[in-house]
Order: C-alpha cells, then sequence, then structure tokens
C-alpha cells in the first residue's frame, strides 16, 4: 500500500478529508507521516487523534529554505513517504525539494488554475466577477500554483455571494477533490507527458468521474 505524507501549517480541513478518506478504504494508501512548519498548528492533533505519526520541523529554527527543506526531505524519508500531499502548507518548496518529489507532490488551490495563482484566490475571482470558480488539484512544479493539472471541480457563483460564502462552498469541494486525485494518482492512473498530466482512464472510466465532479461543484 502507498505510503502518503502530509505536509500542513494550520488547521488541516483537507489533511484530515485525506486521512478519512484513507481510513476508508477510498484512497489505496496509508498516511505514513503528518509534517508541520508550525509546532502549535491544529493540524496535528487532528491527525494524532486518528493514529497517524505526526512531526514537527519548524522553519524557524533553520538558517535557509534549503537547511529546512534538507531537514523536512529526512524526516519524510525516514518514514519511507512515496507520495506528498500539501494540505494548507504555507511555505514556498525548495527547486531541490521538488525534484526530490517528481510528479509525486500534490497541491489543492481554491481557483480554477491557471486562473488565479497565489493567495486570496476567491477574492480575486469575486472581483474579476467570474462565473464559476472552483478548486484545482495539481502537481507542484518550481513555479506557486504551477504544475501539471490532475482534476478539477467548478463552483457556481451564486448572486451576493461573498469571499466567505464562496471560499466556504469551495472548500467543501475540495474535501472531495483531493481524495479523489490522490486515488488516481495511487492506482498509477496519471502519467506526466509534454507537461501535462494524462489521466490512463478509459472513457467509460472517465465518464463517472466526471460527472461526479460535475455533481460536486454544483452540490458542493
Amino acid at each position: 500500500m502507498t505510503k502518503v505524507g502530509i505536509l500542513i501549517s494550520g488547521r488541516g480541513s483537507n489533511m484530515a478529508a485525506l486521512l478519512d478518506a484513507m481510513a476508508r478504504g477510498e484512497v489505496p494508501a496509508r498516511c505514513a507521516l503528518v509534517v508541520s512548519n508550525v509546532p502549535l498548528a491544529a493540524g496535528l492533533q487532528a491527525a494524532a487523534s486518528r493514529g497517524v505519526p505526526t512531526a514537527v520541523v519548524d522553519h524557524r529554527a533553520s538558517a535557509s529554505r534549503e537547511e529546512h527543506d534538507a531537514k523536512l526531505l529526512e524526516a519524510l524519508s525516514a518514514a519511507g513517504v512515496e507520495i506528498l500531499c500539501l494540505a494548507g502548507y504555507m511555505r514556498l518548496l525548495s527547486p531541490a525539494f521538488v525534484r526530490a518529489f517528481e510528479n509525486r507532490l500534490l497541491n489543492i488551490h481554491p481557483a480554477l488554475l491557471p486562473a488565479f495563482p497565489g493567495l486570496h484566490a476567491q477574492k480575486r475571482a469575486l472581483d474579476r466577477g467570474v462565473r464559476f470558480s472552483g478548486c484545482t488539484v495539481h502537481l507542484v512544479d518550481e513555479e506557486c500554483d504551477h504544475g501539471p493539472i490532475v482534476l478539477q471541480a467548478a463552483v457556481p457563483v451564486l448572486p451576493g455571494d461573498t469571499e466567505e460564502t464562496i471560499s466556504a462552498r469551495i472548500l467543501r469541494c475540495e474535501h472531495k477533490l483531493y481524495p479523489a486525485a490522490l486515488k488516481l494518482l495511487c492506482e498509477g492512473k496519471v502519467r506526466v507527458a509534454g507537461g501535462r498530466a494524462e489521466l490512463l482512464l478509459s472513457p467509460q472510466e472517465y465518464l463517472p468521474l466526471l460527472r461526479g465532479l460535475m455533481d460536486m461543484g454544483e452540490n458542493g
């Protein structure tokens, strides 16, 4: 069974969604380690309460990003982590770290990339008057909120929506989308070629998944 690692900086709501999906057997993997760069991150207790090993690699104890990432990589390697998920990890990763997990490092972003990368994506989407927003799970490369897209789900922007209401609707969608993307990666059904992530699914396999993603956005 694939060993997954999760990086967090805060409460870890997406982490919890991933852990619960693994515990239910929906994702063929187990979490070998949850690591936070923030010692008092609430997500650490949430992971520990589920029986998942945790660790703290405080970035303030390192003189550089590269030094911190080397410590992080050591902890993940010792746990045997094969696939790594970012779940509210509020630090940019060094190129060397990203290369160490090339095509095995997932992130989720609350927008339909490549639109609105970076912080406050929901507010910027509303400010531009978009009719749909959503979330994206992508493989991480050396650019921020970049890299091959694995799955996306669109969420309608409703009349009267605020940053808070659309953010909450997108977050509910994230909690379903992220486990679905991790499942595909664990099953070897994602192949990167030419800068794109190809899903190794037949039309008969993909169409129910696509319908599920559409329902997810409408009912998220």
